[in-house]
Parts: structure tokens; C-alpha cells; sequence
């Protein structure tokens, strides 16, 4: 059903006013002051209701804006100041606001013949927003264009060349995509039921932003092809890492992270002591480093953290945070990390501890997204 967005502008109006103070921390600030915040996160509130949040590393909500449904990851184009956080999949919204609070929100959707993953990145200049859709007719992959100047109307589309979009990034050359096709196919009047397990193909694509052309493609080995690629980060030397979800056995659990290039295939990272079935076959999200050194995958399902070392292509540590998931770069060596249990920390890979701040009753969901 589509939402009448003066409604949906009002109704966040009321709910800002009437319900955010009420939580410990949670400030709504008045119209036209500039907010100040370190991090993004979609959550869900205590009373089950889900929200967008700005936060600070030290623990204070600074802005918070209601969702009509459970988000998933975010957009941010620091430049202009919009973020927009996406449903997750399979999603039918989408809420771009100002992180400076300068602008009202926006409320959009995917043609009603698609739905969104819950993924999107902006273009270089960001004067487009890129989403990570499904052709619900063809059930083939898509990457929705939407213009992020003219009230975030959609004037394009561009194939993924694959089924399952999940995440995409904007390569240093700002005119790449590297999208991670997880091979699941899943439908609307399903939901989040998995419809093609055996027959998956996950791959990692490289296309043109402005032509749509497929520059090359690499496809998980068939052995290994329950190994959905879902989230990616790109290091210093031109390789997008990528962190898997194993679809298959528990007890043929492989490894779960790997990278590859425009002319490199797909490498498993291998690890001295197998632990696709200690991180229990999911990472839930990655990160880079700021130097590009170093690569952060959070396997929430184990309350693990795993830093490897990019440029020798090895695991270098791990860390515990029960439900984490959440993950994001906050300095050249520093890393932020939330967990369902409404927990958010920063620490080194070397596990020097910056800052913990929790919020009770609250849960962070998959993504978190720096803005300073």
C-alpha cells in the first residue's frame, strides 16, 4: 500500500514529539538546529516500534526518526548530508533524511513490481542513489537508479546480472559497482523464504554505473556454490572482500570470507584453524579500515568479530560481542560495532577498547553507517 507522504510527515512529527523523550538519552531536537552525530543505525525501539537513529560514539541519541517497518542498512553522501536507510529485504521503502535536519524526510518506493534488499550507495557526486532490487516478474537482479536532487524519483535501472542483489559499493573510480548477487532468489508474496537453494549461483559483478555494461563477473566454485555472497568492502589494491553466508550443511561449513578483482578471481581466505562453523556459516556484515589495511567481518550468529590483514591476505585476530553485527570504520585503525542487544563499541584490532555505551531495550539491526 502506498503511504501518502504529508501523512507519513506528519505522523513522524507527532511521534517525535510525543514518544522520543521518553527514552533515556534520546534527544529530539528542535526544527533547523544543526544535530551532530558520529553513527546511523536502524533499530528497534523498546516498544517494538522501529526507528532510524543518529548517535554518538559515547552513548547520546542526537536525532531519531520513526520507520513503518524494520530497516536495514544505510546510504550517506557526506557532501550533500542525505542518508537514506533501506527496508530490509524484502522491502518497500525507503527514508532519505538530513543528517543536519535541514531538509524534511522523504519517503519512496521501488516500483510496486519490485522490491529492495536493503542495500544502496550514492554516485560520486551524489546526485544518484543507487538500490539493490528484485524484478518480482523475471526475478532477475537490479540496481534501481534513483535521483537524489529531484525528491528521489526513480529514472533508471541497470541489470546485477545476477539473482539476489544484497550489497553493492561505489569503486575508487567512481564509476564501478561491485555487487554482491547472494544467488537467493525470494518473492514478495513469500517473503523471506529462500526459493532456489539448490540451484544458486552466487556471484561477485563489476558494472559500469552510467552504462549498465557488465565488466566481469566471478562466480563462487560449484562445490562451494551455497556460499552466498552477500556484503563487500574494497581494500587499497583494487580488491572488493566480500563476507558469505553458507546455505548449506552445517557439517560442510567452508570458510565465509574471500575477495576478488576485476581480473582476479574469487579466493576463499583459508585460516590455520578452520572457522566457517565457529563463526556458525554467516557474516552478517564488513568493514574496512581507513588506511585499507584492514578488513572487519562481524558474525553475529557466533557473537564474533574476525580481523584479517588484507594485504597478507590472513586472519589476524577476533573479538566477542554477542549479536554483533554492525560494523563500520571510524578512524585509520579504529572500528565501531553494534549488537542486538543494543551494545555499541569501538576498539582496535589489536583489541584496545575506545568506548562502550549501552541501550536497554533497544536493538541495533545489521548496519551501522559513520557520517563524521
Amino acid at each position: 500500500m502506498a503511504i501518502d507522504r504529508r501523512h507519513f510527515l506528519i505522523g513522524t512529527a507527532l511521534a517525535l514529539s510525543a514518544n522520543t523523550r521518553a527514552f533515556a538519552g534520546v534527544l529530539a531536537p528542535d526544527d533547523g538546529e544543526d544535530v551532530r552525530g558520529d553513527l546511523i543505525a536502524a533499530c528497534r525501539r523498546p516498544d517494538g516500534s522501529y526507528s532510524v537513529v543518529v548517535l554518538t560514539l559515547d552513548g547520546t541519541i542526537v536525532r531519531e526518526l520513526p520507520l513503518k517497518g524494520r530497516g536495514h542498512d544505510i546510504a550517506y553522501d557526506r557532501p550533500s548530508g542525505w542518508a537514506v536507510v533501506f527496508a530490509r529485504r524484502p522491502g518497500s521503502f525507503a527514508l532519505a533524511f538530513d543528517v543536519n535536519n535541514r531538509r524534511e524526510p522523504i519517503l519512496f518506493a521501488p516500483p510496486s513490481n519490485r522490491h529492495l534488499y536493503g542495500h544502496g550507495t550514492f554516485s560520486a557526486d551524489g546526485r544518484l542513489l543507487y538500490a539493490t532490487e528484485h524484478d518480482n516478474e523475471t526475478r532477475a537482479g537490479l540496481i534501481g537508479v534513483y535521483n537524489a536532487t529531484a525528491g528521489f524519483k526513480r529514472i533508471g535501472e541497470i541489470p546485477t546480472y545476477g539473482i539476489g542483489p544484497h550489497e553493492a559499493i561505489l569503486l575508487a573510480d567512481g564509476k564501478t559497482l561491485a555487487i554482491a548477487n547472494g544467488g537467493i532468489e525470494t518473492h514478495v508474496e513469500t517473503g523471506r523464504q529462500k526459493l532456489n537453494v539448490d540451484s544458486m549461483e552466487p556471484s561477485l559483478a563489476f558494472v559500469d554505473a552510467t552504462t549498465g555494461d557488465l565488466l566481469a563477473q566471478h562466480k563462487q566454485a560449484r562445490d562451494v556454490h551455497k556460499l552466498s555472497i552477500r556484503h563487500v568492502a574494497a581494500d587499497g589494491q583494487g580488491r572488493v572482500w566480500f563476507g558469505a553466508q553458507w546455505e548449506g550443511e552445517a557439517a560442510e561449513t567452508p570458510e565465509l570470507v574471500g575477495y576478488a578483482g576485476l581480473d582476479t578471481p574469487v579466493r576463499i581466505l583459508e585460516s590455520d584453524i578452520p572457522m566457517g562453523a565457529a563463526l556458525a556459516g554467516y557474516i552478517g556484515a564488513v568493514a574496512i579500515s581507513g588506511d585499507k589495511r584492514v578488513l572487519a567481518a562481524s558474525a553475529p550468529r557466533a557473537g564474533r568479530i574476525v580481523y584479517v590483514d588484507t594485504e597478507q591476505a590472513r586472519v589476524i585476530g577476533d573479538t566477542q560481542l554477542m549479536d554483533s553485527c554492525g560494523l563500520t570504520s571510524i578512524s585509520q585503525k579504529e572500528f565501531a560495532m553494534s549488537s542486538g542487544m543494543g551494545v555499541l563499541r569501538s576498539e582496535q584490532p589489536d583489541h584496545t577498547h575506545l568506548t562502550t555505551a549501552s541501550f536497554p531495550g533497544w536493538a541495533f539491526d545489521n548496519h551501522l553507517r559513520l557520517i563524521t
